[in-house]
């Protein structure tokens, strides 16, 4: 589902941002040492540039059954995440990107572009839904959404040359003809380490949706109305939500760039206006919606 994504962040959040992570050396150099000189941090810097990383994540996430429901499921959540000649690339549950401007290293801007893909699996199994007038609504076949998206973050901004702001704005539109619309998705992310094995971070986007978008996924037709027992309902689109998170990651060996790692993400999602007004969330469901996500990251 969609609102799994955000929890998902967190499984790849250390690899994302391990480049920008202060070296070990840095922080704690060795006795009768002291840390490296900019010339040497930057030697350093160009010679990680263009590396190849791979980062590879599993963990359990608890979602709502669908989107606006109050009713909770756990479900295993995959990610991974890695870097080839500077290009980044990300799967997070039912989400892949790639950006294909290469990533610069340091404290510095770094420009996003590139294609992004998400599987809309929102309805889809209706033995997942707990709500017997929801489920009498019937399944919604899995729509495909494919776009892209820009972007801008800034590396050394606030609390060290480490910690990083990015901004960005995605649009997909579904090409299976399920929903047939376009999603407009701008968002706002902020990561800090805290040390060489501790990172943090915060977030939050919006959803803008098409009216097909909105009817499909929370609209009641006479005909649901009559199987469900809910009232028709025939909503617009615009603005659909709000969401805002956070994130922790603490590397169980080595640090933030290699080994082992613990992540956490929670994310709080309100929808709004005829989203939240829909019979399926205002009589069946709750336009508030928590996801809670947990698991492990090893980095290579």
């Amino acid at each position: 589902m969609r609102h799994a994504l955000f929890p998902a962040i967190a499984l790849v959040a250390t690899p994302a941002f391990a480049q920008d992570a202060p070296p070990a050396e840095a922080v704690n150099p060795p006795a009768g040492e002291t840390a490296p000189t900019q010339a040497a941090a930057e030697q350093a810097a160009a010679a990680e540039e263009g590396a190849a990383r791979l980062t590879i994540g599993a963990g359990v996430a608890n979602i709502p059954d669908y989107e606006g429901s109050d009713d909770k499921r756990w479900t295993p959540l995959p990610a991974a995440n890695g870097t080839i000649a500077g290009m980044s690339f990300t799967v997070l549950g039912n989400r892949a990107s790639m950006d294909l401007i290469p990533n610069p290293t340091g404290p510095t801007w770094d420009f996003q572009f590139g294609p992004v893909a998400v599987l809309n699996l929102n309805r889809t199994n209706i033995d997942a839904i707990e709500d017997s007038r929801v489920a009498a609504l019937g399944e919604i076949d899995t729509a495909v959404e494919v776009g892209g998206f820009v972007g801008i973050g800034k590396t050394g901004l606030i609390t060290s040359d480490y910690d990083k702001l990015s901004l960005s704005l995605s649009y997909r539109h579904d090409v299976t003809k399920i929903h047939k619309s376009g999603i407009w998705t701008p968002s706002i992310n902020y990561t800090t380490p805290l040390s060489t094995k501790a990172l943090v971070g915060i977030f939050a986007s919006a959803e803008f949706v098409e009216d097909d978008y909105a009817r499909t996924y929370f609209g009641v037709t006479p005909a649901g109305s009559v199987a469900s027992g809910l009232p028709v309902f025939t909503p617009e689109g615009g603005q659909k939500d709000i969401t805002v998170g956070g994130l922790f990651t603490y590397a169980l060996t080595g640090d933030l760039t290699k080994g082992l790692a613990l992540v956490t993400g929670v994310s709080y999602r309100k929808l709004l206006g005829d989203f939240a007004d829909s019979p399926i969330v205002a009589i069946a469901g709750s336009r508030h919606n928590w996801t809670f996500g947990a698991g492990l990251a090893l980095t290579f």
